[in-house]
């Protein structure tokens, strides 16, 4: 039998490893004095491509230099939540120089509309030619939040591409005649998929995967099974852990762990509904959730196999420890920081990097 005792000195044990682990993090400054940094990209010699929201892209080299902004980068909407935001290499970048981001957009046929687009062009020196957008959500509509937006390309060469529901067109996240609270599946080149889910049916979007989402900011695939995991945005709560299946329901906002902001009242049905999918875990109250990876290195005793999650509105890292589908741990790092994590990725030297979103962002190596 357990005594009190015991379980508080095992919980104590915890918390002091838990303590200890997060403190020996050594947060290293590679680069500075970016202005709202969104994404991070790794280029194959170690340079690395940022985003920054008001509508510039760099290439920083490895020692932390900021170059000019690339030439080729369309003009983006960059207003409250909008801009230029994420930004991925090709899977056969070494052959094509192929990059792709994601934006803000007004609407090219001048309406007072915008929403999410995909360009892609190929990096040649500080320019970016042959662009073009390959991919906009539809419809337009005039809001300055919830774009998504994260890209993640699927081992078969297939690239996701989330999208926040607008804000006040939530009740869109359940249709599937747009493209509002959505995930998103296109061929490299913009095309549909013809194995797409609702590729088939008159009454939906073709390129739609999943649906019932609220504002997913952080994608990545998980490195053992290849499935898509994402992090979601919830109202006051509910920010969400998901795995990201074909076709399926993930409830916005029919149910939500969240409430409607400022007066608390519910949203919606509730926490559970049959044919809506659970999230992996949940956040009351949010840390509101940002750029999402996996380790896969050796670098960090004891974290292989980990989820690292950015918070934005907490000024954090979390770190899950995973049992297949189930978070077994979490744990809160880089709280003395005191800075917006908007992103988070693997380098390819196999330390973790982090952005902060701030006028003077930064990227930062955390070291052990």
């Amino acid at each position: 039998m357990t005594t009190p005792r015991l379980c508080f000195l095992a919980g104590a044990l915890a918390l002091v490893t838990s303590l200890a682990s997060a403190q020996a993090l050594k947060p290293v400054t590679v680069a500075s004095g970016l202005r709202n940094p969104w994404a991070l990209a790794f280029l194959p010699d170690g340079r690395m491509l940022v985003t920054e929201k008001a509508g510039t892209m760099r290439i920083v080299s490895a020692d932390g230099k900021l170059g000019e902004p690339l030439q080729g980068v369309q003009k983006v909407e960059a207003a409250g939540q909008g801009g230029l935001l994420d930004v991925v290499l090709d899977p056969k970048f070494t052959e094509n120089a192929l990059v792709y981001w994601s934006f803000s957009e007004a609407d090219p046929a001048g309406g007072s509309g915008n929403s999410t687009a995909v360009a892609r062009g190929r990096l040649d020196g500080n320019s970016l030619r042959d662009v073009r957008v390959i991919f906009r959500q539809a419809p337009k509509f005039a809001s300055s939040a919830h774009f998504g937006s994260r890209l993640v390309f699927a081992r078969d060469g297939r690239l996701f591409v989330t999208l926040g529901d607008r804000f006040s067109r939530r009740d869109d996240a359940q249709l599937l005649a747009n493209d509002h609270g959505k995930i998103v599946r296109i061929e490299s080149d913009g095309r549909i998929p013809a194995d797409n889910p609702f590729v088939s049916r008159s009454d939906a979007r073709a390129e739609i995967w999943s649906y019932g989402h609220r504002n997913v900011q952080g994608a990545a695939l998980h490195p053992a099974t290849g499935e898509l995991w994402a992090d979601e945005h919830g109202p006051q709560g509910g920010d969400e852990l998901n795995v990201v299946e074909r076709g399926k329901n993930y409830g916005w906002p029919v149910i939500t762990y969240g409430v409607n902001y400022g007066i608390g009242t519910k949203i919606g049905e509730g926490t559970a509904k049959a044919g809506m999918e659970q999230p992996l875990t949940h956040w009351v109250p949010s840390i509101a959730t940002s750029g999402l990876a996996f380790l896969t290195s050796d670098r960090y005793p004891g974290w292989k196999g980990s989820a690292f999650i950015g918070g934005l509105r907490a000024q954090l890292l979390v770190r899950l420890e995973l049992d297949g589908r189930k978070v077994v741990r979490e744990e809160r790092l880089l709280q003395d920081l005191g800075e917006r994590i908007r992103d988070v990725r693997q380098g390819p030297d196999g330390w973790l990097y982090v952005v902060t979103d701030s006028t003077n962002g930064r990227i930062l190596r955390l070291e052990r």
